[in-house]
């Protein structure tokens, strides 16, 4: 089976009785490549993105995905299927509230809620005035990420940093930051789940701050989507991403993530809670 194959089968729900269910496999683990998938969890990306899967359609939604917000309650466990049961709080004709939980069996694994809403006329508009990113094609022998200790869901993502990767000690006693352009490598358009998937589609940002990373699990993730991408902005697929930490200690590490089109606008931003272990 293909890569592409495999991540259409991953962002694939298929409905039932009462709920959309998903099949979770090891290929999409958040361990490294050289152990085991239990060694891992299922990638907290992937699972944002059958969230917002399943609430679009098992609701039948038509505006656009304007802000997620995902709850990792439990670890979810490979070889099963998880069972997606979205709920309309609210469905207005410019604004609908959408919430959706998901489980395995009796096991609740993850709640989300997210608001949907078309875009308007605005009589004033500001954009940041950023710099655009570096090319993609002045990148296209940048470093990505590989070997034994790439976490198995980066096997699905092509990878084109600029001045990175900094795991384990690259970014000590500087800002913590990356910078990299990215796709999926089914080479699909970027899309919403697609662009779920990359919001978290790199190591935490504070391992890139310390030799000996800390251990950390996901408590929450919050997306919002600014601009719905395009051939023009994101060409075949690629948006530039830019990881930031933001905050580390008391137990607790947060990151935020922004995904700008190849025109210097925003697309969507990220901001991840962790917990320390």
């Amino acid at each position: 089976m293909t890569e592409a194959d495999l991540l259409h089968d991953a962002l694939t729900l298929t409905p039932d009785e009462e709920s959309l269910s998903a099949h979770l496999t090891g290929d999409f683990s958040n361990g490294p490549i050289a152990a085991p998938p239990e060694a891992g969890f299922p990638f907290g990306g992937l699972l944002a993105a059958l969230c917002a899967g399943a609430m679009r359609q098992g609701l039948d939604l038509k505006a656009p995905l304007r802000s997620l917000s995902v709850q990792y309650l439990a670890a979810a466990k490979y070889g099963q299927p998880i069972h997606f049961r979205p709920r309309l709080l609210r469905g207005g004709r410019k604004v609908a509230y959408a919430v959706v939980e998901g489980g395995q069996g009796a096991r609740l694994t993850h709640h989300a809620s997210a608001t949907y809403g078309a875009d308007g006329e605005t009589p004033q508009s500001l954009t940041p005035l950023l710099t655009p990113p570096p090319s993609l094609d002045s990148l296209k022998d940048a470093p990505g990420i590989s070997g034994p200790m790439a976490p198995r869901f980066s096997q699905h993502v092509d990878y084109r940093f600029d001045g990175g990767p900094n795991i384990l000690g690259g970014n000590e006693s500087k800002p913590v930051v990356e910078r990299v352009w990215m796709r999926t490598k089914d080479g699909a358009p970027l899309d919403e789940l697609r662009l779920c998937y990359l919001l978290d589609a790199l190591y935490p940002p504070a391992w890139t701050a310390f030799t000996a990373p800390p251990m950390m699990t996901t408590v929450d993730l919050r997306y919002d989507f600014l601009t719905d991408p395009t051939p023009d902005t994101a060409p075949d697929g690629w948006a530039f991403f830019e990881y930031r930490l933001l905050d580390h200690g008391l137990g607790w590490s947060v990151d935020e993530a922004v995904a700008w089109g190849a025109d210097g606008r925003p697309l969507a931003l990220a901001r991840q809670r962790r917990k320390l272990l």
